[in-house]
């Protein structure tokens, strides 16, 4: 017997192929940015710039994961969470190891090229906010996507106000500053992911009052 009426499948399964349609936009995006500012990151000697190019390589892959898993069941979705929960703490280290190196070693970074790529990556990441604003409240998977997007558009702000901190001061702090924030943004974003993820897979299922779909 269904466990739903033709309406409400129906209904499901489109909200499903959207949500798909849109990962694989937003996969797209990220992985055009991480190769311009990676680019862009070591040509100017950026550590913010950097640290941003290895998020956007990140949620690329966590774009790819959530699609493999899309469609699955609640403990794959959760393993999947827990997998880019880990990918997210990950990153927040390598940054902090980046914002040692950088300070031990005094590196000024271009500011015009901070500037220019950073506004880039805002767009870019400011688009994917809003394609992916919908399913900001679904279940663990749905959520790390939508909490690494959110943390991507405050690290962009971030991007920018370091830019002109080495304009205004000539020196390298800001950028390291700056990639400092984004290694506490990762971290928190992770601790939240892996949470609930785990609550998910101790349940069985996801929390009552978090719909699968939306």
């Amino acid at each position: 017997m269904p466990c739903c009426s033709d309406d409400t499948c129906s209904s499901g399964v489109a909200a499903t192929g959207r949500y798909r349609a849109v990962l694989w936009i937003v996969l797209g995006i990220n992985a055009v940015m991480f190769l311009v500012e990676i680019v862009a990151g070591v040509a100017a000697g950026s550590a913010a710039l950097q640290a941003d190019a290895l998020d956007f390589f990140a949620d690329a892959a966590n774009y790819g994961i959530s699609l493999f898993v899309l469609g699955l069941g609640i403990r794959w979705r959760a393993g999947a969470a827990l997998v880019k929960g880990g990918s997210m703490g990950l990153f927040g280290l390598w940054v902090i190891g980046s914002v040692i190196w950088h300070a031990l070693h005094g590196t000024v970074p271009a500011w015009a090229t901070m500037g220019v790529v950073g506004t880039a990556a805002l767009a870019a990441n400011a688009a994917c906010l809003a394609l992916l604003y919908a399913w900001r409240a679904g279940d663990a998977n749905m959520r790390s996507v939508w909490i690494c997007s959110r943390n991507d558009v405050v690290a962009n702000l971030a991007v920018l106000a370091a830019a002109l901190g080495v304009f205004g001061t000539g020196t390298g702090w800001p950028d390291i500053i700056v990639a400092a924030v984004m290694a506490g943004l990762a971290l928190q974003g992770a601790v939240t992911v892996i949470r609930q993820a785990l609550a998910e897979l101790g349940k069985n299922g996801p929390p009552s009052h978090v719909p699968i779909l939306r």
